[in-house]
This record gives structure tokens, sequence and C-alpha cells, in this order.
């Protein structure tokens, strides 16, 4: 238990705060003025938040994509872990998560929480169908959902795993079918079939409800948002609030008011727009009187996405990585290491910098340390406490030393200290070397790539021939975390299907 909270039961919910966890959807480090004093965006909300408590420099996510990120966000479980080996589901996927997992969710209501989950879920849920049988794809096409029930009840949503409310779209902005469903239920049912082709405005054709315009989802989840901390605050239970945001990814479709006001392009105008709607959420916390016992985290789900227009950006001056190599998909820095804020009035000191390794599967280790909570063998198997930065004079993670990361192909890399060891010759995902595009230039590389990111934070020196022994010592520990099926101390337990081999290395548990 943290020093700080030894006086503490985990029945004293008077005195535990409430907890709003903010997830924007493909925003770069470099997005953010407070982290890069050459950006052209301007996020005066965003900034203020991060003033008023930690910077994490350090911190990343488990996965350079969404699904996975979201995946470990909510089970402190590497998302590899899991039955997605790669890539992300769709609107049509059933349930990744499986109701007997623990869930942040479900273990904070069972500590007394209030708990809610708002936005983007993209994590699967069982829709109804009209046959049993399903012949229709995965839904990547409109034909994809024709066999779909709409009137009936949505099962393995996000109430099983936890969550008191669930209000909230089943994939990314860009994915049909484009409805809201709100505690298992369809609000509206689809009548129609939108798609967009705009170059940045882009989403799929698919079945769309009336009362879903893609334009207005991001302010609706807001205006939620602040309607549930209206409800919620200063009654006797705390609140758990997860706001997962589905933006600035695609379709990028700022308001009218918006519109050009970065004199960028329509992406750095989304993200002006969210940090006004961020603004406007810590209004309301502020004037409901609970801002100095109110958690407040912010973070994304990986790097930027090409989809903004990443190379159009840079020749207009703005870095959406900021000065770390690739974007979202890739197993580079730019594809997981992400901007992470973390406000706390009543215990964190504002103006803290903190530049500790970090990871976002360790919320359901802090949290648990928090409430007093004592996680079993297979609960958060990769999450590790942060607790002890929340308050003064705690400035080195005592506890994490090593981060696997992971790329939408499916390939791994291994953080510890200065060092990352990458196990494959290129980008993992869809910057350059591209798997896909240039199998030329990759087979002329080496294997691995090992870099120095004190002294190399662009990864642009490769010393895997040169460090032989730092090769052998990381990727000793990546077997080792893959096939104890988790990172952290305790019982070995069992991946979900894994059963490949990689490097002549079998990680069948």
């Amino acid at each position: 238990m943290s020093v700080l909270y030894a006086c503490k039961t985990a029945k004293n919910n008077e005195n535990q705060p409430n907890i709003i966890y903010i997830l924007a959807d493909d925003m770069g480090y470099g997005d953010i003025s407070i982290l890069n004093n050459e950006s052209r965006i301007s996020t005066p909300n965003l900034d203020l938040l991060a003033r008023e408590g930690i910077i994490f420099t350090d911190a990343h996510t488990s996965s350079s994509v969404c699904t996975p990120t979201r995946y470990g966000i909510l089970t402190g479980r590497y998302n590899w872990r899991s039955r997605l080996k790669s890539g992300v589901l769709t609107g049509k996927s059933k349930a990744l998560i499986p109701n007997n997992r623990t869930t942040v969710a479900s273990m904070l209501k069972k500590q007394g929480y209030q708990t809610a989950f708002i936005g983007k879920w993209h994590l699967g849920w069982d829709w109804a169908l009209k046959d049993s049988i399903d012949n229709t794809g995965e839904g990547w096409n409109k034909e994809d959902f024709e066999n779909i029930d709409f009137t009936k009840p949505v099962t393995n949503n996000p109430n099983d795993l936890g969550f008191d409310y669930a209000y909230g779209h089943a994939g990314s902005l860009d994915m049909a079918p484009y409805v809201y469903v709100e505690n298992g239920r369809v609000t509206s049912q689809p009548d129609t079939i939108t798609v967009n082709t705009g170059k940045y405005s882009w989403w799929r054709e698919g079945p769309t409800a009336k009362d879903f315009v893609h334009e207005e989802v991001t302010p609706n989840f807001f205006n939620k948002a602040v309607g549930y901390i209206k409800e919620k605050s200063n009654q006797p239970k705390p609140f758990f609030l997860y706001l997962a945001l589905p933006s600035p990814h695609t379709p990028i479709l700022p308001a009218k008011e918006w519109q050009g006001r970065s004199g960028l392009l329509p992406y750095a105008d989304f993200v002006m727009m969210i940090d006004d709607y961020i603004g406007r959420l810590l209004k309301s916390v502020e004037d409901m009187g609970i801002e100095e016992n109110t958690i407040i985290v912010f973070t994304t789900d990986n790097g930027c996405s090409p989809a903004a227009g990443i190379e159009e950006l840079q020749k207009m001056g703005h870095y959406p990585s900021y000065i770390y190599r690739g974007h979202k998909a890739d197993i580079f820095e730019g594809g997981h290491r992400v901007p992470f804020f973390v406000r706390w009035p009543s215990k964190i000191k504002g103006g803290t910098i903190n530049n500790s390794l970090v990871c976002t599967t360790d919320l359901m280790a802090t949290l648990a340390d928090l409430v007093d909570y004592q996680l079993m063998d297979n609960e958060g198997e990769d999450s590790m406490s942060m607790l002890p930065f929340l308050s003064e004079g705690f400035k080195d993670n005592p506890t994490r030393k090593t981060i696997i990361h992971h790329s939408i192909n499916g390939n791994f890399a291994i953080r510890k200290g200065k060092w990352k060891l990458i196990m494959t010759p290129g980008s993992g995902g869809w910057s350059y070397p591209n798997p896909s595009k240039d199998k030329l230039v990759l087979s002329k590389l080496p294997p691995m790539q090992l870099y120095d990111l004190d002294k190399d934070p662009q990864e642009s020196i490769n010393l895997v021939e040169t460090e032989v022994k730092k090769v052998t010592e990381l990727k000793a520990i990546l077997t080792k975390q893959i096939r104890d099926g988790r990172s952290t101390p305790g019982k070995t337990q069992k991946n979900d299907s894994i059963n490949f081999e990689w490097t002549q290395i079998d990680f069948t548990n």
C-alpha cells in the first residue's frame, strides 16, 4: 500500500477521489503546445491541465493502434495476450474482453464507485442477429450489417464489464454501423445509408440512425460527460468516468466556427476544437466544487495518423510526432509515445515533470493501489502502480523498468532504460520502411534494431551489430515476459492462444 494511503480503508468512500480518464484518438505527442514549443496548434486548456498537474514525458501506449491500447487500459494486460494479435476490430466485431476478466470499471465498482463509459468503445460487443448463421462479412462493407437486428439488446457490452452507465458507438467514427448504444440498447434505429468521401472527412458506407450525425458526435460525448459530472458530483459514492473520444481520428470534422482557425489543415482545427471542449469539461468540474479531489487523466490511444495529413503539416512547420520517428501503427516512438497528464489538486503539486517510464496499462494497478484493492494473479498482469508519483517528493518509478511495445502488424519491441530493441527490420506499420511496400529495402536491413534513445531519440542509428550483449539481454527479457503471461511479479498466466513461432522461439504456454 502507498504510504500516502496507509491510514485509509476501502470503505471510506467519502474521501476517495472522483476519477475522469480522457482518451483522445490519434493525437500526436507534438500536437500539444506544452510538449512542443514549436507546435503550431494552440492547446491552452490542455496546457493548463498539464501545468496544474504532472507531465509524464516518457509515457507510452501498449500498442500503436486503438483497439489494442483500449484493451490494455481497461484490463491492465498487454493487448497481444488476448486473441487480437494484430490490427484492430471493426464496428461489427464480437466482444474482445470476456465478462469474467476484471476491468478497471468492475474493480472500482466493487470498491463502491459509480462507473461510466461515454464515447468510442472499439473493443467489440455482440449484436443480436436476425439469422444465427451469419454469412456476411466482418464489418468493412455496408452489406455486412444486413443480418444485425438493431431492435434487440446488445450483449457482452460495457455494462457487462463493470460500467453502471454506458453510452457510445461500436468502432471508430469511420466504421459502420453509425448508431448510439445506451446501456445495451440502440437509441434510434438506422434508417438510411451514409458515406463521406472527403479527403479528411471520409467515413465508410453503412447504416446510420437519425440521431447519429457525424459532425455532432464529439460535442455530444463531451456534453454527455459534463451532464454525468453534474449528476454524480457530491454524491456519497465517488465516480469513475471513462471518456473515450473518437477524435481527432477520421473523419476529421471541426465545427464550422473552428474551420480555418489554426491556419493549417482541418486536423489542426479539430485538435483546437477538442481542446476547447476539454476546457468546458474542466470548468464543469470546477463549477461543481469537486476540483480539489478529482483526478483527471488525459492521454491518447496512439500517435497521429497519416490520414491527418502529416506530410502537409510538416511542410507547414508542424510536427505531430515532435522529434520522434514514425506515427500511428508504427513500432517507432511516434507510434506509441503519447501525451500523458494527471491533475489532482489536493495531492499533486502543479508544474511537476516526470521522466519515468510509464504505460497506459498502468491504470489498473494505480487505481487498485488507490482504493486498497489487492490484484489477484490473473488481474492486471502488465500493470504497475503510478500512485507514488501522485504526491510531492516521489520522482522515480519504483516498479516499471521495462515496456513491451507492439505495432499494427503484430511486431514487438522492448524498452529498458535508454535502450529499445525492435524485433523487425522496418516500421512494423505504415511509415518507411513499410513491411508491405518496401520489401526490397527491408531484405537488406538487419533483422532487428537497437537504439539508444538518450542519444538518438529519432531512432536513426541502429546499434544491433555493435551492442550484441545488450541485444541478448533485452531479447531474453522480452522472451520471458511473453512466455510468463505477465510482466509483473506473480504466478505464471496463460496467454490467449499464442501458438506461433517468433525468432525461433515457441511462445506456446
